[in-house]
């Protein structure tokens, strides 16, 4: 597997990065770790899980793994950290809360420090400047090795990264990457994300490529009942693309999956994984058949002719 590198930053990840959101819920142990196994077997290095995905349960069970499938040394770990569902306001990036959670995110993860660490969401009530002090407090005390952000708008990233790059100089940690959902259904990030990342030399980590299962073109006739649109849960999550815009998308992903004789997951993860500034794509399989699926498409590149036609197609299609 190809290995890109991360921003500006020393660090190589492959480009293509595991998603563990669902480990622990849909995704039980034993499956978990066959596609841990194949997937590092494959080149892959990326893990991504999140403090709050399946209420810690993800990063308890990547931990485990990183015992018994695969070496820690083979893997770059990358969680996130910022919400607080259970608590008196949604998001809190704090000193206190930051640094709390970070301790228990190593010890979930079994681990004696994060490679990359994520700010997942943006805290209007604490003052930027305690919230990356305590960042780069814990990447001078070793438990952290490269910052990162998460779902945040353009002008947060900006501001996140200007000021971490204007003190370098004094020790500060600079912002390496930036995750966005980025896909043929949603290309919301080419606006305004994608051109202040470059200016920020941050790259692009691009989560649901596959427009949350839809490009995969599974929907195209109904809900497949093992489906995630089939989960009461997941529903949500993935009915927005079930609009008549996605639809067209879809076909044209269809249309030159057949043209090239390859899958519509293959067509809709390539276009994703060349687009300019994308280092890395988070998938999410639920299988070692999907995994599989996934891994084939590694060598599949798509001509400029029908990049440019999915290009058009999906130009208008908007965000949910």
């Amino acid at each position: 597997m190809e290995q890109r590198r991360l921003g500006g930053s020393g660090l190589w990840v492959s480009r293509t990065a595991l998603g563990t959101m669902t480990w622990g819920k849909d995704t039980q142990e034993e499956e978990a770790a066959d596609l841990l196994a194949a997937f590092v077997d494959a080149g892959g290095s990326l893990i991504d899980t999140a403090d709050i995905y399946t209420g810690g349960h993800s990063e308890r069970m990547v931990g485990r793994l990183l015992r018994s499938a695969v070496r820690r040394d083979d893997v770059i770990i990358a969680t996130k950290v910022g919400h607080t569902p259970e608590g008196y306001r949604p998001h809190d990036t704090s000193r206190r809360h930051l640094l709390a959670t970070l301790d228990a995110s190593l010890r979930r993860l079994q681990t004696d420090h994060i490679d990359l660490w994520q700010l997942h969401v943006h805290d209007a009530q604490t003052p930027i400047e305690e919230t990356l002090a305590a960042i780069d407090h814990a990447v001078a005390t070793g438990r952290v090795r490269y910052v990162g952000l998460g779902e945040l708008t353009s002008w947060q990233v900006a501001t996140y990264a200007t000021w971490q790059r204007a003190g370098q100089s004094v020790g500060r940690a600079p912002v390496v990457s930036v995750g966005s959902e980025y896909s043929l259904l949603n290309r919301k990030a080419e606006t305004e994300l994608v051109p202040a990342l470059a200016d920020c030399r941050a790259g692009l980590i691009a989560w649901s490529p596959l427009g949350r299962g839809v490009l995969t073109a599974k929907y195209r006739t109904g809900v497949p009942g093992d489906s995630r649109a089939a989960l009461q849960h997941m529903a949500p999550f993935v009915e927005p693309y079930f609009d008549e815009r996605s639809r067209s998308v879809v076909e044209s992903v269809c249309t030159a999956a057949d043209g090239l004789g390859v899958s519509p997951l293959a067509v809709a993860l390539s276009w994703v994984r060349d687009q300019p500034g994308v280092c890395a794509t988070t998938v999410g399989p639920r299988t070692a058949a999907q995994l599989g699926e996934i891994l084939s498409a590694e060598d599949v590149v798509l001509p400029r002719e029908i990049r440019e036609a999915l290009n058009d197609t999906s130009s208008a299609t908007a965000a949910p």
